[in-house]
């Protein structure tokens, strides 16, 4: 038993030490130009988020780009409170969703693309907040890289509270596996509340058809197209002024269908590595679960859990340490958050296995 504890150690640790080295090989992109050669047209799909919504569209009116080079397009996900537009200095559009598939936010996203003006489709969540040159930054990355998609930073709003750091902590670690995967040319994840493609790429990808009956996924799957058909033509744009800041769920129910959500995604990994990752993290999570209960049992010897332990917060902190100065985020309630993060993620994991979760209100199954 010792010599499999190990070896999912060394495992683990070779895998995030790639990522960690993936990282670095991450450059962040400079502004050289500050006419815009691209238009966007801006998606937010939403339910229920007349409180978030008017925020998102204040710092919207607020960037640094031409009015007439983005619109927004909002698509009503059968909300109980219908959201009323207010006076905006840009284009900005309200539709009902034309649902047609088990996924509300695809069906979302394929509404408005069919009535979108521009080139580009950035998407982006209800209860984000982005940065004035957030559009600026996304059409400097496209001129000096000629992509067609790009995967971009997002970042939780900094709240106090040991519930609002472990997710802070959590996120940051997805953030940091999704830029070292882009570093090492073998990306398997990207976030949907800062995800911009061609919208002649999302048809010529035949967009969500084959895998809209799982309601969640309308990234990933994505991503995974994309890398299936030219895998040179995905980027990640990496700039602290590009990052999507949202807000973390202020109950750790939330915070577990949350990540239940997510985690359904990785069954449904194409990559190799992808698929490779999410297994060793579970079976490192695990496994240190398993050591203690060992320990607590005195079937190992002390020394031996604290190797373990040991070598596998050290790894974890590396990665951490460097997505939170890339992203000037701090490292709160750390220790604590590495003691509840293997029982947590293992839980999230084998409930996500029965593929079903709750979200915005609803059941879904995977």
């Amino acid at each position: 038993m010792i010599y499999i504890l190990f070896i999912i150690l060394s495992i683990y640790t070779l895998i995030i030490g790639v990522l960690i080295f993936g990282f670095t090989k991450m450059k962040t992109i400079t502004i050289h130009e500050t006419t815009p050669k691209n238009s966007f047209s801006i998606i937010i799909p939403f339910r229920n988020e007349a409180q978030n919504l008017p925020q998102l569209l204040k710092s919207i009116s607020q960037l640094n780009f031409p009015k007439e080079h983005f619109e927004v397009i909002l698509v009503d996900d059968d909300s109980e409170e219908k959201f009323q537009i207010q006076s905006y200095k840009y284009e900005i559009t309200l539709l009902d969703n034309i649902r047609k598939s088990n996924s509300p936010k695809k069906d979302a996203i394929e509404t408005a693309i069919n009535i979108a003006k521009h080139d580009w489709i950035i998407t982006t969540d209800a209860d984000c907040l982005v940065h004035p040159n957030w559009l600026l930054i996304l059409d400097n990355y496209i001129q000096q890289t000629h992509v067609k998609m790009i995967a971009a930073g997002v970042a939780y709003l900094e709240k106090k509270g040991f519930l609002h750091a472990f997710q802070n902590l959590d996120f940051l670690s997805l953030q940091g596996a999704t830029i070292g995967s882009f570093g090492i040319e073998e990306p398997f994840m990207c976030n949907g509340a800062n995800f911009c493609y061609r919208k002649d790429f999302f048809f010529e990808l035949e967009g969500f058809q084959n895998n809209n009956n799982i309601a969640s996924g309308d990234d990933v799957f994505l991503l995974q197209k994309a890398i299936k058909k030219d895998k040179k033509a995905i980027g990640f744009c990496l700039h602290q002024e590009s990052i999507v800041h949202t807000s973390s769920v202020d109950t750790w129910k939330k915070v577990f269908f949350q990540r239940v959500r997510w985690a359904s995604k990785s069954t449904e990994y194409h990559s190799l590595f992808g698929k490779s990752v999410a297994i060793i993290v579970f079976l490192a999570n695990l496994f240190w679960i398993i050591f203690l209960m060992l320990h607590l049992l005195n079937q190992i010897n002390t020394n031996y859990l604290l190797i373990y332990v040991g070598v596998k917060c050290i790894i974890d902190y590396i990665i951490l340490l460097q997505t939170a100065t890339s992203y000037q985020s701090k490292l709160r309630w750390l220790l604590i958050s590495m003691i509840v993060y293997p029982i947590f993620s293992t839980t999230v994991a084998f409930y996500s296995l029965s593929g079903k979760y709750q979200w915005k209100g609803r059941t879904f199954r995977r």
